[in-house]
C-alpha cells in the first residue's frame, strides 16, 4: 500500500493506493482523522482480496460542509448550514480529475463514509451519476428533511450498502430518535426501485466499531460492483 499526503484546491488528502487496483473508494473524513485510515485500510484487508484506492478527502466543519441544505441545531447549538453542493464540486470538479489524472483512469467508483459523511454520500447518488455504488455506514437519515427528499427521486448509483447500529434509534432525542423508521423507509423505497441494496444492523450505539462498520460498507459495495 502507498500511502500520499496531497492538498487539492487548498483541502488536505490522503490516497492509500495498490498497483492494479480494480476499484476507488471515496470517503469524507474528519480533518483530525485522516491520519488513523491505516485501521480502515486493515479492516478492509480482512474482508476482500480486492484491490482498492482509497481516497479520503478533510473536513473541518462537519455540519457545514457535509449537510445537504440548511436545518437547525438538533444536538449542541451548531446548525447545519447546507455546503454540501460546494463539497460535491469539489469531489467532481478537483478531486476526482486528480485521482483519474494520477492513478486509475477508467475504474469504478464508489463514495462512502459514517454518520453524516453518510449521509452526503447518499445524497451525491441522488444528485449525480459519477458512483456506481453508495457505502452508507450509519448514516444521518435523520437529518430534518430527509424523507421529503428521497420521495420521488431516484438514486443512479446500481448498489447502496445501508447500515445502523441496534442501539441509535433508542436515543432521547425526538429529531435523531427518527433515523431508525427512515432507514427502514429509505431501504423499502430503494428495494421498490429496483436498486441493490442491503440493510444491516450491527451491535451498539452511533459511536461503535466506526472503522468495520465502514469497512464491511465498502467490502460490500466492492463486491457488488467487480
Amino acid at each position: 500500500m502507498k500511502t500520499e499526503n496531497i492538498t487539492i484546491d487548498g483541502r488536505e488528502c490522503r490516497i492509500d493506493s495498490r498497483e492494479n487496483a480494480g476499484v476507488i473508494l471515496i470517503q469524507a473524513a474528519d480533518i483530525n482523522s485522516l491520519e488513523h485510515m491505516d485501521k480502515l485500510t486493515a479492516e478492509l484487508d480482512k474482508r476482500t482480496g480486492i484491490q482498492y484506492t482509497l481516497v479520503s478527502f478533510a473536513v473541518k466543519e462537519w455540519n457545514n460542509e457535509l449537510s445537504p441544505w440548511e436545518a437547525a441545531a438538533v444536538f449542541g447549538k451548531d446548525g447545519f448550514g447546507g455546503g454540501a453542493e460546494e463539497t460535491l464540486a469539489f469531489v467532481t470538479g478537483s478531486l476526482l480529475p486528480y485521482i483519474r489524472e494520477h492513478h486509475s483512469a477508467d475504474i469504478p467508483l464508489i463514495i462512502g463514509g459514517y454518520s453524516l459523511a453518510a449521509l452526503f454520500s447518499l445524497w451525491a447518488v441522488y444528485k449525480t451519476d459519477t458512483f456506481s455504488a453508495c457505502a452508507a455506514a450509519s448514516p444521518s437519515v435523520w437529518f430534518p428533511g430527509w424523507p421529503d427528499f428521497i420521495n420521488g427521486n431516484k438514486p443512479s448509483a446500481g448498489c447502496i450498502y445501508l447500515s445502523l447500529g441496534d442501539r441509535e434509534e433508542k436515543v432521547k432525542n425526538p429529531v435523531m430518535s427518527a433515523v431508525g423508521d427512515n432507514i427502514r423507509s429509505l431501504s423499502a423505497a430503494l428495494d421498490k426501485d429496483g436498486i441493490r441494496c442491503i440493510l444491516e444492523w450491527n451491535e451498539g450505539n452511533h459511536f461503535k466499531d466506526v472503522s468495520m462498520r465502514c469497512a464491511k460498507a465498502f467490502a460490500w459495495c466492492m463486491e457488488q460492483i467487480i
